[in-house]
């Protein structure tokens, strides 16, 4: 069966090129060219990810971004303006999964979409029933949903991949490098503050915004290797 992936991408020219490019690669491809009507078909349509453009003539894409997480979590992969660092740092904070800059070359958008769409299938046929306790944490696999004392989390696709990672390691560090792999399913390039951006996110989520006192983050960053997971006392 083809995935299905929904385009957004108000640049006609563009947006042929993408899906005529992704339609090759064997990829059943939806085109919307504004928000509302990209909206609309993520709504009425079965996707399995959205391609969205930030730049869009009705309601720009982190509005998009907002309004489908409200009621979805499928993977959204931003096509933005190069070298617009603070729309992607919104995006992931809004619950992006991922970012490609354009002018984009459609072979990459390809392998980010397969590789995306790789750690979904195999999150699904791994995912056991067993409920995880940590600490303050529950983690219910079935439903991919994690509770913080007793309050659930809203949590993107990726950031939860990324705590079961560290999770499934507390008191370990996990490398970047392999973070990277598992949890975003590719390999960790110079200069690619993806990672980053996501663990930031996820911390600020676990830690309620802030954290008093001085007190550390459950997350921790060991400079120069990776993550690793402090369950709180």
């Amino acid at each position: 069966m083809q995935n299905r992936i929904l385009l957004i991408e108000d640049d006609d020219e563009l947006r042929s090129l993408l899906a005529r490019y992704l339609s090759g690669q064997g990829l059943d491809v939806r085109e919307a060219a504004n928000g509302l009507d990209g909206l609309a078909l993520a709504q009425d349509e079965l996707v399995d990810l959205v391609v969205l453009d930030i730049m869009l003539p009705d309601i720009n894409g982190l509005e998009v971004l907002r309004r489908l997480r409200g009621r979805t979590r499928l993977p959204v992969i931003l096509l933005t303006a190069r070298g617009e660092e603070t729309d992607r740092i919104v995006g992931f904070e809004v619950g992006a999964d991922d970012y490609i800059p354009k002018p984009c070359n459609p072979r990459e958008l390809v392998a980010r979409i397969q590789a995306t769409l790789r750690r979904v299938a195999w999150d699904r046929e791994t995912d056991i029933d067993d409920v995880q306790i940590v600490g303050d944490l529950r983690v219910e696999p079935d439903q991919r949903r994690v509770f913080q004392n007793g309050q659930p989390l809203d949590l993107t696709a990726t950031e939860y991949e990324i705590l079961q990672v560290l999770l499934s390691r507390i008191g370990s560090v996990v490398r970047k490098t392999d973070l990277m792999q598992w949890a975003l399913g590719r390999r960790l390039t110079p200069h690619d503050r993806t990672l980053d951006m996501h663990v930031s996110n996820l911390r600020r989520k676990l830690d309620g915004g802030k954290l008093e006192g001085g007190e550390p983050s459950r997350i921790e960053t060991v400079r120069g290797l990776g993550y690793s997971y402090r369950s709180p006392t």
